[in-house]
């Protein structure tokens, strides 16, 4: 399985299956029929837009109803240039015991390594679990899902309905005072986008007193907001993250007292840049402003313009949360001059921590890495399980990777230069999910 795992995993990489956010963008058909191929299997295909492409398998059950658990991927990826690479970022080149290429962490790998894990029992080499096994390789988790997980939930559940679910994020693991401990992705942080949107008064470039210019005010809005605190929430994640860490009883009482907070991480910061903007992004609500527009000619005085703002939330803050911290930093004057259009709304969302996809994790743990030591995580950033939590799916992100990669390092592959997964790492992952696979049928009849 683990050779399979990493020559597919190539493949996928091969096929560049870009997407920048447009509808004719991802051309997930042509990893659909690498998929095909590695299963000897049609599966059933599912386009919600032309070329973009999604495959289900589905291997029923041998006791009525018994839990169903889903495997799912997804095998879209965000643009890459070659620039700042070592490697070209779609050859998919083995180099040095690592997989490099565009997706090769976000989430190409474990894709692969749902698909290796798998085959054995679309094959009939494995028999059957008690319930109902889907693998599933979806398009468009890196815009949103409207052609992908999103599309299939609401058109077509009957398909793609599964009780529990093992998908993204797989995270090393950390080095604890008591040894290596496993993070399990559990929750996710809700995105609320906003596209804020300034008007003034168009005039010549060179009278510009007293003229309503909008490129000021996004200017205005975008610094307050960069620059402004924001609301924290200690979430029961994050005390699981900082119990685990054993940073000692000072450290640990500060990262969850939100007034001191800050400064913790500010002094983590001085000594693991990345840990601290992990720290931070898994604490507060975040505000990113990424894009900006605004102005037509550089000597006519800008009649609009607009900046798309990331803006993910915690468990326990909403929409409101997002337009009081708005309105509080942007102050009533600005605020009232501007306009927010919604981009994305999705709140936070999160699994339990018990039942028998937990277990049998632990067990997969225990069997590949040795040690069931894992804990809730909570993820900065959005994927597809949000669809299915909101239809009460159980879901988690889980694998196993070797030591060639920190924590930091490897968060700074997802959407970096140079993304690259090693190869051993590729292998642990797929004989983690083989064994967490048949332990789940183990436990979800002994519930």
């Amino acid at each position: 399985m683990r050779e399979a795992a990493v020559e597919l995993l190539v493949a996928l990489i091969q096929n560049g299956c870009v997407n920048d956010g447009t509808p004719d963008s991802g051309g997930e058909y042509r990893s659909v029929e690498t998929l095909q191929e590695f299963f000897g299997q049609p599966g059933q295909v599912f386009e919600s837009h032309p070329g973009r492409q999604s495959v289900v398998y589905r291997i029923p059950g041998r006791v009525s109803g018994a839990p169903s658990l889903m495997l799912m991927g997804h095998t879209d990826v965000v643009p890459a240039s070659r620039h700042g690479w070592d490697h070209d970022p779609f050859e998919g080149l083995i180099d040095d015991g690592f997989v490099w290429g565009r997706g090769a962490v976000d989430m190409l790998n474990v894709t692969a390594a749902m698909a290796a894990a798998f085959r054995p029992f679309l094959s009939g080499e494995k028999d059957p679990l008690p319930g109902d096994l889907i693998y599933l390789a979806v398009a468009d988790e890196e815009a949103g899902g409207t052609y992908g997980a999103k599309w299939l939930v609401e058109n077509h559940w009957d398909v793609v309905a599964c009780d529990y679910q093992l998908t993204e994020v797989a995270y090393p693991p950390i080095t604890t005072p008591d040894g290596l401990a496993y993070p399990v992705s559990v929750a996710e942080k809700g995105p609320y986008w906003r596209k804020l949107i300034a008007r003034g008064v168009p005039g010549h470039g060179s009278q510009p007193h007293g003229r309503e210019n909008a490129v000021v005010d996004l200017g205005t809005a975008i610094a307050r907001l960069a620059e402004a605190p924001t609301p924290v929430i200690i979430t029961e994640e994050w005390q699981a993250i900082v119990e685990i860490l054993g940073l000692g009883p000072d450290m640990s009482a500060a990262l969850l007292d939100p007034d001191q907070l800050d400064a913790a991480i500010e002094a983590i910061a001085a000594i693991d840049p990345e840990m601290a903007r992990i720290a931070h992004a898994l604490t507060h609500l975040t505000v990113s402003p990424n894009v900006v527009h605004g102005g037509v000619k550089n000597n006519v005085i800008a009649e609009e313009g607009h900046a798309d703002v990331d803006i993910r939330a915690l468990p326990g803050q909403d929409e409101t949360t997002v337009d009081d911290h708005f309105r509080k930093v942007l102050g009533s004057e600005l605020y009232d001059r501007l306009q927010f259009e919604p981009i994305m709304d999705y709140p936070a969302g999160s699994s339990p921590k018990e039942g028998p996809l937990w277990e049998a994790v632990g067990d997969g743990y225990e069997q590949v890495a040795g040690t069931r030591r894992r804990f809730p995580y909570l993820i900065s950033g959005t994927t597809d399980a949000r669809f299915f939590r909101t239809r009460g799916v159980v879901a988690y992100g889980a694998g196993v990777f070797d030591d060639r990669m920190g924590t930091g390092e490897f968060a700074s592959m997802f959407h970096g230069h140079n993304e690259r997964v090693s190869v051993d790492s590729v292998g642990l992952t797929t004989d983690f999910l083989a064994t967490t696979v048949e332990r789940f049928g183990v436990h979800s009849v002994a519930e």
